[in-house]
């Protein structure tokens, strides 16, 4: 299963700071969150390029909408777009234009680099239009239709709408997108770039981001989602920051979705691919809703060391939902009787319940819709403890160190588990998880130490964020 441990961090020179959550607002099929820009003329509509960093969070029910250029007065298929489809491929089309790759992408702990690189006037066909993910050029395609020479292709077309996190048909209908994460985004109209331009390898050999010091062209810009407002302007969300001003129009878009889950500090969500079937994943892999049967969900980060602070909303309550971490081999049904879990349970009659590996034990007070239950785990002494609402349940001390003050469990050391997972699990209820990169609304706002996450109550002191720049140091 994807999943991240310490050895797999990034580190960069040039920092990413935000992305933007895609996807169908709240869960459903509408309405459709995305930027939309029309063109007021025409760009160098036979030479550009196009540059992104994605996370996947989806199980790809729809498809994630990379770029789309839309002429709402022409004829079907006479639009440009470019996905990574519902079979997880990469995907180009612009009328007879159709390249889809083999390989495909669909970890959803991992931010993938996409460049699109078009020259149409090329006498090679295959070098007018050169795909690269993470410095690497796709060569294997299932289908492979080149542009004849001298294509326009219409996302640089006069009056077309370009558009991120949907695509437009004919009429103007938006389509869905897939749950995920779009970061430091470039078009540079008029050029056909190498993914160098964009990203390097760093010396353990892996593919990151570096700043674009380029032109942009005429119809270029550049978005870092630095902003929040949803004004076509320079405060709004689509905010071009090249230079050009060509700012995008926000829908559908709110301050939440503007997030620091970023390609150079990737943060723990729930993992899509370690999740039972009957559990709904949305808002980019941070809400998790089942339908009955008890199963469970897992995060895409793991840990051995360290001391590492997260929290859940109650979405709803019904069948006695619980939080906690299980193990990597642990099953995805009943986690209550999992082994190895250590979870703090909604209500046992009128109290909590903890439950180690199905032995269940009163702890603390039930909790309800709309509560906040922390997870402070520190991996360090072996212990776990659980807060209600910024009240760490029994008069737990998470900053007890050696003495473990009143913690749920006290043996994860000498657990069977060679790695825990922050975990839930669910009968017919939801929560929305928080490792800091919350998709709900935040009151107060507490970060750690180091400044990363956004949290509703303080982090205990010596504890943080689950992401990879505190496991490369922590973890």
């Amino acid at each position: 299963m994807p999943l991240i441990l310490p050895a797999r961090t990034l580190d960069s020179g040039y920092d990413i700071d935000n992305s933007l959550r895609m996807g169908p607002s709240g869960g459903g099929t509408t309405p459709h969150v995305n930027l939309r820009r029309t063109l007021g003329s025409a760009g160098t509509e036979e030479k550009f390029t196009y540059s992104c960093w994605v996370k996947i969070s989806a199980k790809l029910e729809y498809n994630f909408w990379l770029l789309g250029g839309s002429q709402e007065t022409s004829s079907p298929n006479q639009t440009t777009f470019f996905r990574i489809s519902s079979d997880g491929k990469l995907r180009l089309s612009d009328g007879s234009v159709n390249l889809n790759t083999n390989r495909l992408f669909r970890d959803p702990s991992a931010w993938y680099h996409i460049v699109l690189a078009v020259d149409s006037t090329q006498g090679t066909d295959s070098n007018r239009v050169k795909i690269y993910v993470n410095g690497v050029q796709e060569t294997s395609f299932a289908n492979e239709t080149y542009p004849s020479q001298n294509l326009a292709f219409r996302v640089l077309e006069n009056g077309v709408t370009q558009s991120i996190g949907t695509w437009l048909d004919d009429s103007g209908t938006a389509y869905a997108c897939d749950d995920g994460y779009i970061s430091e985004v470039y078009l540079i109209d008029g050029a056909q770039k190498a993914p160098t331009d964009f990203g390097e390898t760093n010396d353990n050999g892996v593919w990151i981001p570096k700043d674009y010091s380029g032109t942009y062209g005429t119809h270029g810009f550049r978005f870092e989602f630095k902003q929040s407002g949803t004004g076509t302007d320079a405060s709004g969300m689509g905010a071009d920051t090249s230079g050009n001003t060509n700012h995008f129009a926000v829908n559908n878009l709110t301050a939440n979705d503007v997030c620091t889950d970023s390609p150079t500090n990737n943060f723990c969500t729930f993992n899509s691919v370690d999740c039972a079937s009957n559990i709904t994943l949305t808002e980019g892999n941070t809400v998790a809703t089942a339908n009955t049967n008890h199963s469970a969900v897992r995060g895409t980060m793991g840990f051995r060391n360290g001391k590492w602070y997260w929290e859940q909303k109650v979405v709803n309550v019904s069948g006695q939902p619980a939080v906690g971490i299980l193990g990597a081999e642990a099953p995805l049904g009943n986690q209550i009787n999992a082994v190895p879990s250590r979870l703090y349970r909604a209500s046992d009659g009128d109290s909590g319940a903890k439950y180690s590996d199905g032995s269940a034990a009163n702890y603390g007070d039930e909790y309800v819709q709309n509560d906040i239950i922390g997870v402070a785990v520190d991996m360090d002494n072996g212990a776990i403890y659980f807060s209600k609402n910024g009240t760490f349940q029994d008069s737990g001390d998470p900053t007890s160190g050696s003495n473990k003050t009143n913690a749920a469990f006290t043996d994860l050391l000498t657990a069977t588990s060679e790695h825990w997972l922050p975990a839930v699990k669910l009968y017919a209820e939801g929560m929305s998880i928080n490792f800091g990169n919350p998709s709900h609304s935040i009151s107060s706002g507490n970060a750690d130490a180091n400044g990363y996450g956004n949290f509703e109550y303080a982090v205990p002191s010596g504890y943080y964020a689950l992401c990879t720049k505190n496991l490369a140091e922590y973890g």
